[in-house]
């Protein structure tokens, strides 16, 4: 783990952390950074439990001097992701399929090189 991440670095590393997570809670990943003019989406994945298509959000953090990594995802940010994905949906021609939007927090602990993985399902 490096000493010293800066803040492209550093989501990057949160959000390949979050893919090997999903990888072994039984998701599969369909695309990352997903991009349109309304928004980005970092992860969406097919969660092979319960056949949903997962949009997943993640927020990495290093401290807590700004609060806790989901409190960053706040209406704007959501309103911003639920259009990414319904543009998304309409794209890939996706039908009769659940869908949710999650919420993946890293907490990345430099000194004690240690990482926490939280995963909050369906935010909204």
């Amino acid at each position: 783990m490096q000493s010293k991440l800066d803040k492209i670095n550093l989501g990057k590393y949160g959000e390949k952390i979050a893919c090997e997570f999903l990888r072994k809670n039984k998701y599969k990943i369909i695309t990352q950074n997903f991009k349109c003019k309304q928004g980005e989406i970092d992860i969406i994945a097919k969660d092979l439990n319960y056949k949903d298509i997962v949009f997943v959000e993640v927020k990495t953090r290093t401290n807590l001097n700004y609060g806790i990594a989901s409190e960053a995802v706040n209406k704007n940010k959501i309103e911003h992701i639920y259009k990414s994905a319904q543009f998304y949906i309409l794209k890939n021609n996706i039908k009769n399929q659940n869908l949710r939007i999650d919420v993946i927090e890293i907490y990345i602990k430099l000194k004690e090189k240690k990482i926490i993985v939280n995963h909050i399902k369906n935010i909204f």
